[in-house]
C-alpha cells in the first residue's frame, strides 16, 4: 500500500507540475527534410512523445499511437515523435518504415530534453493544448485509453 501511494503521488506530482507550463518550442527536421516546428502547430492539440527504437514500452505503445493519431487527426490533433536514438536516422528510419508510423518523427537531443525538464525515462509523453501549454505529462508507456483520456482533456 505504501508503494502504491508513493507511485500515485509521483504521477500526480508529475501531471500537476506539467499543467499550464508553456511547451518549449522546437524546430526539427524529419528524415525527408521537412521541418516540424511546435509553435506552428498552435491551434491544435499536440502529443509530443519522447521515445527510442530500443525501448520496449515505446515499441508497445506505438501501434496504439498510430491508431489514435489516425482517429483524432481530423479533430485537430497532431503527434510528434521525438526519437532519442544515439545512432540517429540510421536506426530510426528503418524502424519508422517497418512499423508504418504515420505521424512525424524527428530526432531529439540533450538540449531539447533539458528544455522539457529533463527526460528521466522513456517513453515520456506530453499533451500540449491549442494555446501551446503543457496540460498533461506521462512518464512510462501509455495504453490507448489513457492516451485518449489525456488528449480529451485538451480538446
Amino acid at each position: 500500500m505504501k508503494y502504491l501511494l508513493v507511485v500515485l503521488l509521483f504521477v500526480f506530482t508529475a501531471v500537476s507540475f506539467a499543467q499550464n507550463k508553456k511547451a518549449p518550442d522546437f524546430a526539427l527536421k524529419t528524415a525527408d527534410g521537412k521541418t516540424v516546428q511546435l509553435s506552428k502547430l498552435k491551434g491544435k492539440v499536440v502529443v509530443v512523445n519522447f521515445w527510442a527504437t530500443w525501448c520496449p514500452p515505446c515499441r508497445r505503445e506505438i501501434p496504439e499511437f498510430i491508431e489514435v493519431y489516425t482517429k483524432l487527426k481530423p479533430k485537430g490533433v497532431e503527434f510528434v515523435g521525438i526519437a532519442l536514438d544515439q545512432e540517429g536516422w540510421e536506426k530510426v528510419t528503418p524502424f519508422v518504415a517497418s512499423n508504418r508510423i504515420n505521424y512525424p518523427i524527428v530526432l531529439g537531443d540533450k538540449k531539447l530534453t533539458d528544455a522539457y525538464g529533463g527526460i528521466d525515462g522513456i517513453p515520456t509523453t506530453f499533451v500540449v493544448d491549442k494555446l501551446g501549454n503543457i496540460v498533461a505529462q506521462q512518464v512510462g508507456g501509455l495504453s490507448k485509453a489513457a492516451l485518449e483520456k489525456m488528449i480529451s482533456s485538451a480538446l
